[in-house]
């Protein structure tokens, strides 16, 4: 992309080329960047001078590694894993040193910018022009507050990916509270993990992401797990496979089910190729085994009062002859729906031989501590929510939950109050305005959308484009690239063609050309941000972003940005974000908290956070053994907790218990039904239905991420692309794994430049023969397909995915179904 493109004044390309430094348009040292392009060259970093260690965290994943980062002469030339941090201990993924290419990638924007070409598209040149901050601020202000004062703040929305902590994604929710718009914020956790939170919930009462105790498990059963590709905290996760795969004894079993041999599956001791949809199927029938064989935890479950085992294959069971402890309905599931789901009944569902099933159910079923776990290759699909609590129970039939080498919830850190209260600065319209009779732009919650989902980003663009309920007038992107990432892309670019666009990305990403206003934020080596873990061992975690160097360019700190524009809303509103004043204020208050708590490693002020660079609490103050549950009292796990507190803290469902027989979904049968044609009679029961695959193809689609997939920031990274896909070979492509006879019955040769089609349209690209790879399936990693971004991810073939991908999602959980699209292939 040329300057005059990015509409960068010469002073900020002087900036960019000739104050940082010909070694800074790169990453220091890191030359590689020469071989793939001859736009941008490297020069090695200073030989010696003053260095320091800097800690902060790498944003490469959700992981949130603890990173040291060596800056020498003012620039970073270096990064390790912090050794004091618990996720890190001083490693890193093959991404985390690779955090210097986003610092000092040459396409970054440089400062805020407004578009002086009206026309919008693929094709159209946005013709930035630089702009001063204030004039950037004031024209979005403007914006906010002439719509406030047309009544019409709903239109307003905020959308966003992986938010870090309370000096970012926690301002975004007061923010929609005190202008007032029902569409601030909306995550894009429907894109990513709602179909496995909310169907947990369903069961368990919590909906959150599950911690787990690795290094005690004795076996691992994974559906559609990247646990050695891209599952989160990745670089722990290596740690601990080399733990618990070689130094631990007994050596820890591994099952691992997906439709393509990967890392995890060649590493595992069992690997099952499963049709895409029918994890569910898998699960029913490992449950089937369990129950008929006896083997299911009777100290957590509970026994039959006579101790006689009445499961038997096709018969159904008195509920009066078994005594439940810690589960509600398992006879009632029983009877309904698990007495046929046999595995040869499986078999014919998933494909998996029926003797594998059995010595899978059997392993898992006598192994203790053993859990199960999955990800988006089981819930991406309209029967999601049932493949997730089908998975998510067997957890409970082996008495998984907070016990030792089980899953628990993770727990936050001991953060202080906020420097000011936001309830104090609402006016009439923040309290009662007409905008809380409208619903949100996404139907999330809505009788005619998606009932229990927690976001519908998917949906905004789609909505707004149809008026549906009502038309956007104005939204705003923070780290996240709908126009990409969502399914069916074109729908969200038409849809940014009428709405007024303001992105705070770094990079030049596909909705940053389609935007009206960049308010580019910090790299995360520039800013200073709290975040807290993402699931981990359960104890809380918090660490803290230092700023490596200063912001090379005009850019601003996200967390700034939003506080400056609520400066400049009228009303209380203002006189709120000028009392939180800027981000640092907020973090200097969250660490108040830590005064009264210390951390295990000394952290008890913004002083000594900012030294070490992460606070932390261990044990995890909950374990459950032999059906009996107990809290640490600082000495040890010796305080009994009744059946309230399991209820108050750890299973909080309407019963206190791990709900086979969800109440949750029981009290919304009638709409549930109404909706989805499901059968009142059992659809609170974990079980077996027949995914709907739109697209109009004949082979499964699934599009996975990598270890070097790094969200979506990897793509403009030589190093990144290069490296991306191991297993086929690509450097400067990612090629489409195909079986060599599902190729050679369309005529297609190993290398091929093909044409993927859905009813949506078709992408080219280059398959590669894998016979690792399911014959009814195409798999290809999601990350190239740019049409912008940057000089080295424009135009990388293959196409991207998502352009063939239908937008199809849960009604109940409102889970995007990535991986459900069905596609027909042939050569171009």
């Amino acid at each position: 992309m040329s300057i005059l493109k990015l509409g960068i004044s010469r002073r900020r390309f002087l900036q960019a080329t000739g104050v940082a430094g010909a070694a800074g348009a790169t990453a220091g040292g890191f030359t590689a960047l020469a071989p793939l392009s001859g736009e941008a060259k490297a020069a090695p970093a200073p030989a010696s001078g003053d260095y320091q260690v800097v800690k902060n965290i790498c944003h490469q994943c959700p992981a949130r590694c603890g990173i040291d980062v060596y800056v020498t002469n003012g620039r970073v030339h270096s990064i390790y894993g912090n050794t004091d941090h618990p996720i890190a201990n001083g490693k890193l993924c093959p991404k985390g040193p690779l955090g210097a290419y986003i610092l000092y990638d040459p396409d970054r924007f440089k400062g805020p910018m407004k578009r002086t070409n009206p026309k919008k598209g693929r094709n159209e040149d946005p013709k930035f022009v630089p702009i001063s901050w204030d004039e950037a601020l004031q024209i979005a202000a403007d914006r906010l507050n002439n719509l406030r004062d047309k009544g019409e703040s709903h239109r307003f929305a905020l959308c966003y990916g992986r938010g870090w902590g309370a000096s970012c994604a926690g301002l975004q929710g007061t923010f929609g509270k005190l202008y007032g718009s029902p569409n601030v914020a909306i995550g894009h956790s429907s894109m990513c993990s709602d179909g496995s939170v909310i169907s947990k919930k369903l069961v368990d009462g919590i909906g959150g992401y599950n911690a787990y105790d690795y290094r005690n498990t004795n076996y691992l059963l994974m559906f559609g797990v990247g646990f050695l590709e891209a599952f989160r905290p990745y670089n722990n996760n290596m740690q601990v496979w080399g733990y618990i795969r070689g130094e631990k004894s007994p050596k820890t079993k591994v099952t691992a089910v997906d439709v393509h041999m990967n890392t995890t599956l060649a590493s595992s001791d069992r690997a099952l190729l499963i049709k895409p949809g029918t994890d569910g199927a898998l699960a029913l029938a490992i449950a089937h085994v369990i129950l008929t064989e006896g083997l299911w935890e009777r100290n957590f479950v509970g026994d039959f009062v006579d101790g006689d085992n009445r499961f038997v294959t096709g018969k159904t069971v008195d509920a009066n002859l078994f005594k439940e402890k810690w589960v509600k309905g398992l006879v009632d599931w029983w009877n309904v729906e698990l007495k046929d789901r046999t595995p040869e009944w499986a078999t014919e569902v998933t494909s998996i031989a029926t003797a594998d099933i059995v010595k899978t159910a059997r392993e898992f079923g006598t192994t203790r501590p053993a859990m199960a776990l999955y990800e988006r290759g089981a819930h991406a699909h309209s029967n999601g929510v049932y493949n997730g609590m089908a998975i998510h129970t067997l957890n409970a039939l082996v008495g998984a939950f907070y016990a030792k080498g089980g899953l628990m919830y993770q727990m936050g850190p001991s953060y202080g109050a906020m420097p000011v209260n936001a309830d104090d600065y609402m006016d009439d319209w923040a309290k009662a305005g007409d905008w809380k009779k409208m619903p949100r732009i996404d139907l999330k919650g809505h009788e005619d959308g998606y009932l229990m989902a927690n976001n519908m980003l998917q949906e905004v663009g789609p909505n707004s484009l149809k008026g549906n309920p009502y038309k956007l007038d104005t939204v705003m992107f923070y780290l996240t690239n709908p126009v990409f990432t969502a399914p069916n892309g074109k729908e969200w670019e038409e849809a940014l063609k009428e709405l007024f666009v303001i992105d705070t990305s770094p990079f030049p990403g596909e909705t940053a050309m389609m935007a009206d206003l960049i308010l580019p934020d910090h790299t995360y080596l520039e800013r200073m941000q709290d975040a807290p873990t993402y699931p981990f061992q359960g104890w809380p975690l918090a660490q803290l972003r230092v700023p490596a160097v200063k912001p090379l360019y005009d850019t601003k700190y996200y967390g700034d940005m939003l506080i400056e524009l609520g400066k400049r809303i009228k009303g209380p509103m203002g006189d709120y974000y000028k009392a939180l004043n800027n981000t640092e204020n907020v973090i200097r208050h969250l660490a108040k908290g830590f005064e009264k708590d210390p951390g295990d490693n000394g952290v008890n002020s913004f002083e000594s956070w900012v030294e070490k660079g992460v606070w932390y609490k261990k044990p995890y103050i909950y374990q459950q053994r032999q059906g009996e549950f107990y809290e640490w009292d600082g000495k040890g796990y010796n305080k009994p907790l009744n059946g309230d507190a399991v209820k108050e803290k750890l299973f909080k469902t309407a019963s206190g218990k791990f709900e086979i027989r969800s109440s949750a979904m029981e009290a919304k049968a009638d709409w549930i039904a109404a909706k989805t044609g499901r059968d009142p009679a059992k659809l609170m029961f974990p079980q077996w239905e027949e995914p709907k695959h739109p697209g109009g193809g004949d082979l499964y689609m699934v599009t996975p991420k990598v270890a070097l997939h790094a969200e979506g920031r990897g793509a403009n990274i030589p190093h990144a692309i290069a490296l991306l896909q191991p297993t086929m070979g690509g450097r400067n492509t990612v090629y489409i794994e195909i079986h060599p006879e599902t190729a050679k019955k369309r005529g297609i040769k190993d290398g091929d430049k093909v044409k993927v089609k859905s009813d949506l349209g078709h992408i080219e690209g280059f398959v590669r023969y894998f016979e690792g790879v399911r014959p009814d399936t195409l798999v290809f990693p999601m990350e190239h397909g740019h049409w912008a971004h940057g000089r080295w991810a424009k135009n990388r073939m293959p196409g991207h995915g998502g352009e063939i991908t239908v937008n199809q999602s849960d009604r109940i959980t409102g889970q995007c179904n990535y991986y459900t699209t069905k596609v027909s292939i042939e050569r171009a």
